[in-house]
């Protein structure tokens, strides 16, 4: 395939690299890349070392030591140059992330352009790294903070966005003066390589240190607990499950590190009787099946208000219908595989486990079969009418399962239901009413790090800081001042007089 061979991709790849140098580490066994698309075997990678990984980390190290000294907008200028290089790579990076992943064309491509909107963002950023000035109660002192890099920063990326939510982190981290260390998810490492040779014409054409963006492919048992413990690595941003998380989290934690996690999701919409629903139903049917139902802002339930609920249920019904299903290299199709078939089991475990409590599935559920689905990873996308206390509704599935959850009394019910999950990333409400749109929005309202109204819960801007609260993790990716955590804060405070009186107004004379 041509788009692999521009990309650098071959039969054969290593998996770790300091930025130009890959090392040559071949027996710690293979990783074989076989597409979700056609069942195919796209590639071969080399799995890392343990002494890969420290020998990566020490160029990070090195390359952090000079980075940090590089003024900040001139580091912004080296990002600026990255996103024009992926711009240049946009059609083959994009065909890669559809077919070894199995979004759609169209959101394979959607993704490099993440790539590319975040690298403008952080050449704006990197002259606005602002700390704030304080009024002191000392005489002749001044009181200001500000902030410096950080270090290395660890980056776990998931297999449903390969190379975007990397770029959230790596770019924002490089203006923030920090070098940075991949880890890619094992199922779609090519992507990642990919990226790692964009970035060497970079590296090479503006004589970058080795070490400012490195990568290592590995197991999660060796390499993932590496970067867990690793006192060199004093933030690590995770994308991955709470399972995954809630580990790293504590490991973390005990050598006093730094994480930004991004994990389950388990989003709803609110449509009440005000809703418009011409907007609602288009909404909800790209965010229920968009990637396959496989991103973290997937629309997973539907909290609908019983005076609008058959209509509701009905228009989605015909919605279904009108979804095409295959390969998603085909740009007329809007659905393309789940990544495995591990994917596909869970799928399925999860419907029996909602019809043996109670639910009623009332369109999909079918793993497809015939020439075009050889793969044995695509699905016919589900609709099932649940009671959100049902433990498979309070569970995160990574597939296209929507649950209709029906609704009766004033919005606070609504949120009520919404919030009755341990999951806290993405929402949504549609309706026209202003008074249930803010209450939604107030501290009575979503529970969630993302809160909408009248759009759906996934396709989230660059702009805004990306993240969620409760077992979703906390941390925040990406815009607003999300920058902060990538950097380590200081208060200074100056004496420019001839006295040295104490805050507080304490006396100490000797």
């Amino acid at each position: 395939m041509d788009f692999l061979k521009e990309l650098g991709i071959k039969e054969k790849n290593y998996g770790a690299s300091t930025g130009l140098k890959w090392f040559d580490t071949t027996d710690q066994g293979e990783l074989k890349v076989v597409s979700p698309v056609d069942g195919k075997q796209i590639a071969v990678v080399y799995q890392s070392s343990t002494a890969d990984f420290d020998k990566v980390v020490e160029k990070a190290d090195e390359a952090y030591k000079y980075w940090r000294t590089i003024p900040a907008p001139k580091r912004g200028e080296i990002v600026r140059l990255v996103g024009e290089e992926l711009r240049k790579f946009k059609k083959p990076l994009g065909t890669l992330v559809s077919y070894e992943m199995g979004k759609s064309l169209q959101e394979g491509l959607g993704e490099v352009q993440e790539m590319i909107d975040i690298c403008d963002f952080a050449v704006g950023l990197s002259r606005q790294l602002y700390g704030f000035t304080m009024h002191s109660e000392r005489d002749k002192h001044r009181m200001y903070d500000q902030y410096h890099p950080l270090g290395i920063v660890g980056i776990i990326s998931a297999f449903n966005f390969p190379v975007a939510v990397w770029s959230w982190n790596a770019m924002i981290a490089t203006v923030c003066g920090d070098s940075n260390l991949w880890k890619p998810s094992s199922k779609t490492p090519l992507t990642a390589i990919a990226v790692q040779n964009i970035l060497a014409n970079v590296i090479r054409a503006n004589e970058l240190p080795e070490g400012l963006f490195s990568l290592v492919i590995g197991r999660g048992s060796t390499i993932g607990e590496k970067f867990l413990t690793d006192n060199r690595i004093p933030l690590v941003s995770i994308t991955g499950s709470t399972v995954v998380g809630r580990h790293a989290n504590e490991v973390i934690a005990k050598r006093f590190g730094k994480t930004i996690l991004e994990l389950g999701g388990n989003n709803a919409i609110i449509i009440t009787p005000n809703a418009n629903l011409q907007m609602a139903i288009p909404a909800v049917v790209f965010g229920a099946v968009g990637t396959a139902g496989q991103r973290c802002t997937t629309t997973r339930r539907l909290i609908i208000h019983a005076e609008v609920y058959d209509k509701v249920k009905e228009s989605l019904l015909k919605a279904y219908q009108t979804v095409k299903i295959g390969n998603p290299l085909d740009e007329n199709n809007h659905m393309g595989p789940l990544i495995d078939k591990a994917a596909v089991k869970s799928f399925v475990d999860a419907l029996q486990k909602v019809k043996e409590a109670g639910g009623k599935v009332i369109y999909g559920g079918e793993v497809l079969e015939g020439e075009e689905y050889k793969s044995g990873c695509y699905v016919k996308p589900a609709i099932v009418e649940a009671e959100n206390h049902y433990e498979i509704v309070q569970e995160e599935t990574f597939a296209p399962i929507l649950y209709l959850i029906k609704y009766t009394g004033n919005v606070t019910k609504a949120i009520e239901i919404h919030n009755d999950v341990v999951q806290g990333l993405s929402s949504s409400i549609f309706t026209d009413n202003l008074q249930e749109a803010e209450e939604f929005l107030s501290a009575n309202g979503s529970d969630c790090g993302i809160a909408n109204v009248n759009i759906g819960t996934s396709g989230a801007e660059i702009g805004g800081a990306f993240g969620g609260e409760k077992e979703t993790g906390g941390g925040r990716e990406s815009g607003s001042d999300a920058w902060k955590a990538y950097m380590r804060r200081q208060t200074n405070t100056i004496n420019y007089g001839s006295k040295l009186p104490l805050a507080q107004g304490i006396k100490f004379d000797i």
